[in-house]
């Protein structure tokens, strides 16, 4: 048996090269693994990134049919809030001694940000974070001179890389009203952990709307695709799909998920009723659904009678085959790692040079 799947392997190869028309029929068929070895990868069509050449198989998502499985939840737990930062308040559900390091995710918080608290200067290396505001706004500055703001319904996908330093703080809202929205932090391949940084934004305009279920379903495809709507476009290094889901009292939606990643469903409103049929459970707001990695799709609706519409934060994501080993906000693959990027932010070194007598101006906002 040893030797006849490497042989199969050479025949399959010649067999492909001979015949190129029916290689993407053979790749729907063996692309649900979704990671080949790398001698198949140049074989059965490996999408490379020109800029940091990290490989990635461009998901498979198989159509809801009767054969089609729906994901079973793995865990559902409450976020329950607490201190952050400089006054800031979030509810952290991945991060956490319930869920650790669910790959390719290392942490999410819903953070609500009033006036004279937020994140003042702060160092990140080997991972990327991906911040959804839901009301208010949030400047950003960094040690590059980078600087911007994002408003509702803005996106800001930042990726450390080798090392940076930023302060992110919120606007004083005339009406005292508090900023709220999403943070995640994605984990990135060993192969970019030393990357350049960078900052990707998308605006709340730019992002394509899916209306189903006779209006009483939207979803904002902030990335990946949903119900023939595709994202602006890839925002992250590592592949992630990110949906917006609002429910209307009677709304029922279908979500196919890519086959073998990560995912998870956060409530920020609302009560979800997630499944079917015999097998349903109600879910109450901030509270955030684990799903287990096989199956093709996730199901969600709202009862007629809610009072109120659901809205749920849906989130899917490429699992990464290495090791985590944090230390705040400094995200690598091994122990010394971590020592050493403790060491180059003392020293104002290997990528934090531009940190020594540094600091923000909106981090001033805090003296």
């Amino acid at each position: 048996m040893k030797l006849f799947l490497p042989f199969l392997i050479c025949i399959a190869a010649i067999f492909l090269t001979i015949n190129p028309s029916i290689k993407d029929t053979f790749v729907a068929y063996i692309q649900p693994a979704l990671i080949l070895p790398k001698s198949l990868l140049a074989i059965f069509g490996n999408q490379t990134d020109p800029n940091v050449g990290f490989d990635t198989l461009t998901p498979t998502v198989f159509p809801i049919t009767e054969m089609a499985v729906p994901r079973a939840i793995r865990q559902a737990f409450l976020a329950i809030e607490q201190a952050e930062g400089a006054g800031a308040r979030v509810r952290r559900s991945i991060g956490t001694a319930k869920l650790r390091n669910f790959s390719p995710f290392l942490m999410l918080d819903h953070f609500t940000i009033g006036k004279g608290a937020g994140f003042p200067d702060h160092p990140h290396r080997g991972q990327e974070t991906i911040t959804y505001l839901l009301s208010g706004g949030v400047d950003h500055e960094d040690f590059a001179g980078n600087k911007g703001t994002i408003g509702p319904g803005d996106l800001q996908f930042m990726t450390a890389g080798r090392g940076i330093m930023h302060a992110e703080m919120p606007h004083e809202n005339a009406d005292g009203s508090p900023n709220v929205g999403m943070q995640l932090w994605v984990d990135l391949p060993q192969k970019l952990k030393f990357c350049e940084p960078r900052y990707r934004d998308l605006r709340a305009a730019e992002i394509p709307l899916a209306t189903i279920d006779d209006g009483r379903v939207q979803i904002k495809v902030i990335s990946g695709q949903s119900h023939g709507v595709d994202s602006v476009r890839d925002l992250a290094y590592t592949p992630v799909w990110i949906l917006d889901i609002t429910i209307k009292p009677g709304g029922r939606v279908s979500q196919p998920l890519p086959q073998g990643w990560n995912s998870f469903a956060y409530t920020l409103a609302g009560e979800t009723v997630f499944g079917s049929n015999d097998s349903t459970r109600i879910v109450k707001e901030f509270t955030n659904v684990v799903f287990e990695q096989a199956g093709d799709f996730v199901e969600l609706s709202v009862p007629d009678n809610a009072d109120k519409d659901s809205r749920i934060f849906l989130v899917a994501g490429q699992p990464l085959d290495q090791k985590v080993v944090q230390y705040g906000p400094f995200v690598l693959n091994t122990q010394e790692e971590v020592y050493q990027a403790m060491l180059d932010f003392q020293t104002a070194s290997n990528g934090f040079e531009r940190t020594r007598g540094w600091q923000s101006e909106i981090g001033k906002r805090m003296a």
